[in-house]
């Protein structure tokens, strides 16, 4: 395979570059990645569509990752029940190390291959769910095992990575390959990588929530409002749907509990 993502740096002598010179060369590398993402887009538009049929079939969506991977896919899973009003269970994100590794890293937990599947069977994971593994170098052991047995399980398989030809990949029923090319700071994937595979799974897990009918027009109907920002953002919601005034409005959503809700009991 081709190790893209540990090529060296584009840029030499970074030590000796001033603060703007450092800032405009991370700038200059991070231009790239959406044009990356783009000719990934026949890829993303497979995984997501296997993914929204599972899913509208009563599956779930799984994560599984090991250092910044496993926390973006930490990150995408637990944002989608208070965006989207989902169960807590419906996407889940599996971190390398458990959740430790979320905010100090567990040396040498992404190189066990059997770990993965362990962690998964505390879900009760089975041939309904969908398991996408993360990994910028296409090559953790970790998520190349948990796919491996997942397959074995007829569990649906994806990976979002960056470099192309990988075991991962290999291991993956809908592979995403997102070649960002080498990072600011050599082998650093983090940086441009991680970036690609945060769009990539805000694209994945926003148009599954689409397809599940979680999103009317263009609003999070569904939302939780667990603060006062979101309860103004849903009142102003309801407000404008049903041509209300705005104490009308936050009448309503405090009665019905969502905006959904809300508005269906306005019309």
């Amino acid at each position: 395979m081709n190790r893209v993502t540990e090529q060296e740096s584009n840029y030499d002598h970074i030590d000796q570059m001033s603060v703007l010179e450092i800032l405009q060369g991370i700038n200059n590398e991070d231009k790239t990645v959406a044009f990356a993402v783009e000719k990934s887009l026949p890829q993303i538009e497979k995984l997501t569509s296997a993914v929204a049929e599972r899913m509208k079939k009563g599956g779930r969506l799984f994560y599984i990752g090991a250092g910044t991977s496993g926390r973006l896919g930490v990150v995408d899973a637990s944002e989608c029940p208070p965006t989207y009003g989902v169960p807590f269970d419906w996407v889940v994100g599996i971190i390398a190390g458990g959740d430790t590794a979320i905010r100090k890293a567990v040396e040498f937990a992404e190189d066990d291959a059997e770990q993965a599947w362990k962690d998964l069977q505390e879900f009760k994971i089975n041939e309904k769910d969908c398991l996408v593994g993360l990994a910028a170098s296409g090559t953790t052991p970790y998520v190349v095992g948990g796919l491996n047995t997942a397959r074995k399980h007829g569990i649906l398989t994806g990976c979002i990575v960056c470099n192309t030809g990988g075991p991962i990949a290999a291991e993956s029923d809908f592979p995403v390959e997102v070649v960002v090319g080498p990072e600011f700071v050599t082998g650093s994937t983090r940086m441009k990588s991680g970036t690609a595979q945060k769009m990539v799974l805000n694209m994945l897990s926003t148009t599954v929530m689409v397809q599940l009918g979680r999103v009317v027009g263009n609003k999070m109907v569904d939302m939780q409002l667990t603060n006062h920002k979101l309860v103004d953002r849903g009142t102003q919601m309801v407000a404008n749907e049903l041509n209300i005034a705005y104490d009308e409005a936050a009448a309503l959503l405090s009665r019905y509990g969502s905006v959904r809700k809300a508005v269906e009991a306005g019309h």
